[in-house]
């Protein structure tokens, strides 16, 4: 089964990231074995056909193989390794409305949240749940069917892991007042700002939380501290800037918020192992070599905002 959902994912994937023309259904493909990669990860699920790939976020780290899925549950800068190839799974871009609806729909709105689990959760795919993936992928082979099936076969999906290890999760994704969607207000508030001063103190008052228990749900969620989730999303936002733009690291440090050019060169370099400017010229060279072999876009897979 895992083998004609890679089949499926290949036939519709020609580069390494494909947004398709089903709602919420990315496709992910890699044959070669690319650089460790800094990626944004939305809420999602993520099934995995082939391969396997290890995401480290802050202090958590996971290898996620062939028959397993994970569920990301906020905005999560991470660092990816694909450590099996050929690599190729299915990305379903998780929307609340839609949870929401199901959760109505099941009777199960009033359910009390379950103790608040990690931003990515990850666990085996089971024989059912493999086929509605597979039959969601394959209705790119009749776009006719895409309007009246996609929807359904998405809501058999959550379904199915509503009932399954992932459903504390989902659940929590879905209600307002969980700890999952509070901390995920707050990551979002960051990345949107991450240029900006951070004060602790009033992204817990938007999480209504106190600091102490704004810290502890952040860092279980994230493996990172509020500033340190900060510090990656403008190295990851400088990384990208560096590589696309003709511009200086000098430039490029103070537009993701540092006021000290030797700091961000420290802390850069900290993080990557080079210099800002040194290793912009490196991952130039990479994604030019990547591009030649695959006659794709030469960015993909550093710009991409979910894997």
């Amino acid at each position: 089964m895992l083998d004609e959902l890679a089949r499926a994912v290949t036939g519709h994937c020609p580069g390494f990231w494909v947004e398709s023309a089903v709602p919420r259904l990315s496709l992910v493909a890699a044959d070669e074995a690319p650089a460790v990669v800094d990626m944004m990860y939305t809420p999602m699920l993520c099934f995995v056909a082939s391969g396997a790939k290890r995401a480290t976020a802050g202090d958590h780290s996971a290898l996620v193989e062939a028959g397993h899925m994970f569920v990301s549950s906020l905005e999560l800068p991470v660092t990816a390794t694909f450590e099996r190839l050929p690599y190729r799974s299915v990305v379903l871009t998780l929307d609340e409305q839609v949870l929401a609806d199901l959760l109505l729909e099941l009777g199960e709105a009033a359910r009390l949240p379950e103790p608040d689990p990690g931003g990515v959760v990850s666990t085996p795919m089971g024989p059912e749940l493999i086929d509605a993936v597979t039959r969601w992928v394959r209705l790119l082979d009749a776009p006719r069917d895409i309007g009246p099936l996609a929807g359904r076969i998405e809501g058999e999906i959550l379904y199915r892991l509503l009932g399954g290890p992932l459903g504390p999760v989902l659940r929590q994704f879905a209600l307002a007042d969980s700890h999952v969607t509070q901390v995920r207000r707050v990551a979002g508030w960051i990345r949107e700002n991450h240029a900006s001063p951070l004060r602790v103190e009033a992204v817990a008052a938007m999480a209504t939380m106190s600091t102490a228990t704004l810290h502890r749900h952040f860092r279980r969620a994230t493996g990172m501290s509020p500033l340190q989730y900060q510090k990656v999303v403008r190295l990851q936002e400088a990384r990208r800037l560096l590589v696309a733009g003709d511009t200086t690291a000098a430039i490029v440090g103070e537009r993701v918020g540092y006021a000290s050019a030797t700091q961000f060169n420290r802390e850069y370099r900290r993080a990557y192992g080079v210099p800002p400017a040194q290793d912009a010229v490196r991952l130039r060279a990479q994604l030019l070599r990547t591009s030649a072999r695959r006659q794709a876009p030469a960015v993909t897979a550093v710009q991409n905002a979910s894997a």
